[in-house]
């Protein structure tokens, strides 16, 4: 058996997958904010109990937590110092002189401050030239009276980026030795293993972030891993990684930069699978939860990947599948702006005190409120039954927050909810896919999360999107994802040559060497030979471009002048399908290469058993008044998802329930189960 664990804002999502039989269980918990590793070991217990199980019988675990985005959000990372090249301590505040997009015309928005103070932020006399060679021999005794500064200053972290140390990384190397030796307490992160690319300013906010959460990083993985150990023995637990790969504890905590956002990319990954299943190599995800609304999409079968992303802000180089998120949650509150507006989000009640309808204090509405009072939730349903909701608060706090402030009916109301937030979904779908170059009505939407299946149909019909595919355990489906996440390691150099230049004996040499790395990586964690898996990529751009587009290569050898024509001609036809321009007569740079090295983990089967015979009504609990926006309220078919079997067809107005989602279908759709338990909603 494997286990899956999903920390959320609101919910911890347990996952657990029975290799031998196919059968995959899932359970919720609130999120014990006081103590994350509080629900993770109750939810563990929760599901081992469920199947009747002990936990000699799990396998490995692989857990995404936002303990790392957390840190960044609220600001409570490690007292963090910075160690770089002489005249470069201001290359951390001065950025790219860029104001932030989403403020482009706000005269008060600005850049976010940096993590580490400008006191905090010291330069050492070294120099590595552009070759690599050294021009300025490392001076240890500015470098030792640095550390020394920051020992006093009570760092917990110190970041270490040199110019050009991705060429020669001997100095960065030796400082990480003094530090050790004269600061052994201080965690070190240098910019050469963490992002060892050019880039200065990207390098160095990489590496200064990596540093920030090390230290917090550290104490939670050790806490988790203490209180797991106490409870049941010897635990391989592996952490999900942003670019949709697992890796050890261990790295996890030297590596702290690459966990963050790590939650999105389970879904991401899961949404990919189930759409090679059902044949859709053209995907939206969109994770709806009790904060936050993920976008992601699969484009020819696979997540799109990211060379590089921001993180609150902060730019870093690290791979990253590219998941977008919104405050736009199930807890995202409802309120009127000063001009009398409705909005909704992005702050959320969160799991303390939640929505109104928890009945554990929280009185302003939320987006699950509004269902609740829309007929769209059962009230003796939520969770399977585990947790009860309250109608009346949740029309109280409607009433009192937005009916009578905007002198409208209570079914009004919440129905100007639900408008709202839907269309802040629509743009926010619309920003990863439309404005990325895709045509979103050749996309299925694959909606879960816990209120995701509530608000899919009304989402893909407003888009004129293709078909909706509501996955089986779509309200823990991240978790799933992370247990379909391979382990994953990746490595990245920078060449930075012309296509004249670039010999493909160097090309060659550059993937070998860092490949070599990913093969030792994944041996030392006994990965076998057999599930080894290499995938190579490069970073081009045409000449005077200021940012590249990752190109796949093709892993062979040797390689060869054509190989090189061949990887060019690939970026052409990328940069045009992206961009809808490109030029075949300017010169092409090949600036990095890239390495992913996979281990593989066994398929998930997501097969029923057993085929319906088209008639859904064995599966029928029963009919309640449900609001649409053209009809109100009418009578609706309910359905309970775990007794649907393939070929079962369910007309709407529906709703099919399960234990922690519930689909919505509108009056002029039908759902139809396939084989692998999906529900299929054309359009």
């Amino acid at each position: 058996m494997r286990i899956g664990i999903d920390v959320g804002g609101t919910f911890t999502d347990i996952v657990l997958i029975d290799d031998v039989s196919g059968q995959i269980r899932y359970t919720k918990v609130l999120t014990t904010h006081d103590d994350l590793a509080k629900g993770v070991i109750g939810g563990i217990d929760r599901i081992l109990g469920m199947v009747g199980a002990g936990f000699d019988q799990v396998d490995y675990m692989v857990h995404g937590t936002t303990i790392g985005t957390n840190a960044l959000i609220e600001r409570k990372g490690a007292r963090t110092g910075l160690i770089t090249t002489q005249g470069m301590r201001d290359v951390l505040g001065i950025g790219r002189i860029e104001r932030p997009a989403a403020g482009l015309y706000d005269i008060f928005v600005d850049t976010p401050l940096p993590l580490v103070p400008r006191y905090l932020r010291l330069d050492v006399k070294e120099r590595v030239g552009a070759d690599g060679q050294v021009v300025v021999p490392l001076d240890e005794e500015s470098a030792r009276e640095a550390v020394s500064f920051l020992k006093d200053q009570g760092v917990e972290s110190i970041a270490v980026t040199f110019l050009f140390s991705f060429c020669n990384p001997t100095h960065e190397k030796r400082l990480q030795e003094i530090c050790q030796s004269m600061f052994p307490e201080a965690v070190v992160s240098i910019s050469s293993e963490l992002a060892p690319e050019f880039r200065e300013f990207e390098r160095t906010s990489t590496t200064v972030i990596n540093a920030y959460l090390a230290p917090v990083v550290e104490r939670y993985i050790d806490n988790l891993e203490g209180q797991l150990s106490d409870r049941y023995g010897d635990v391989d637990l592996r952490i999900m990684q942003a670019s949709g790969g697992s890796m050890t504890t261990e790295m996890a905590k030297y590596r702290a930069v690459n966990i963050v956002n790590s939650g999105p990319a389970g879904g991401a990954l899961a949404a990919a699978y189930v759409g090679r299943l059902t044949g859709d190599q053209q995907v939206v995800s969109v994770d709806m939860g009790g904060t936050s609304f993920d976008v992601g999409v699969i484009d020819h079968g696979e997540p799109r990947v990211a060379p590089e992303s921001q993180f609150e802000g902060f730019p870093v180089k690290i791979p990253i599948l590219d998941v977008q998120a919104i405050g736009a949650g199930g807890g995202s509150l409802a309120w009127i702006d000063e001009g009398g507006a409705l909005n909704v989000g992005p702050e959320s009640a969160g799991s303390e005190p939640g929505p109104a309808c928890y009945g554990l204090g929280g009185e302003r509405p939320t987006v699950t409120d509004a269902n609740l009072v829309l007929g769209r939730l059962n009230p003796d349903y939520f969770l399977g039954g585990e947790m009860k909701l309250y109608p009346e608060l949740a029309e109280k706090a409607i009433k009192q927050h937005v009916a009578e402030p905007l002198v409208v009916s209570l079914e009004e109301a919440a129905s100007g909810i639900i408008r709202v937030v839907n269309a802040n979904m629509e743009r926010a779908i619309s920003v990863n896919s439309t404005e990325k170059g895709f045509d979103v009505r050749e996309f299925a939407l694959l909606p879960f999360g816990g209120a995701g299946p509530l608000h899919a149909v009304e989402l893909a019909q407003d888009l004129d999107m293709k078909r909706v595919v509501v996955p089986p355990y779509a309200g823990t489906f991240s978790a799933v994802g992370l247990l379909v996440a391979n382990t994953r390691y990746d490595y990245a150099s920078t060449v930075a040559k012309n296509e004249k230049e670039l010999t493909p004996e160097e090309l060659l040499a550059a993937f070998k060497e860092l490949e070599t790395q990913g093969r030792d990586q994944l041996k030392g964690q006994s990965v076998p030979e057999a599930e080894i898996e290499i995938l190579w990529s490069a970073d081009l751009r045409y000449q005077g471009q200021s940012y590249e587009l990752s190109t796949p290569v093709t892993r062979k050898e040797p390689l060869t002048q054509a190989d090189i024509k061949e990887i060019v001609d690939l970026f052409h036809d990328l940069h045009y399908r992206i961009y809808a321009y490109g030029s075949v007569d300017e010169m092409v740079e090949f600036i990095n290469v890239r390495v992913a090295a996979i281990g593989k983990v066994p398929e998930v089967s997501l097969a029923h058993s057993g085929a319906g015979d088209g008639d859904a009504e064995i599966a029928r609990k029963g009919t309640r008044p449900v609001h649409f926006p053209t009809e109100g309220f009418i009578d609706t078919a309910i359905y309970d998802r775990a007794l649907l079997r393939p070929g079962h067809v369910v007309s709407g107005p529906a709703l099919v329930e399960e234990m922690a989602s519930t689909t919505v279908l509108t009056p002029d759709v039908k759902g139809t189960v396939d084989e692998y338990g999906n529900i299929i909603v054309p359009l």
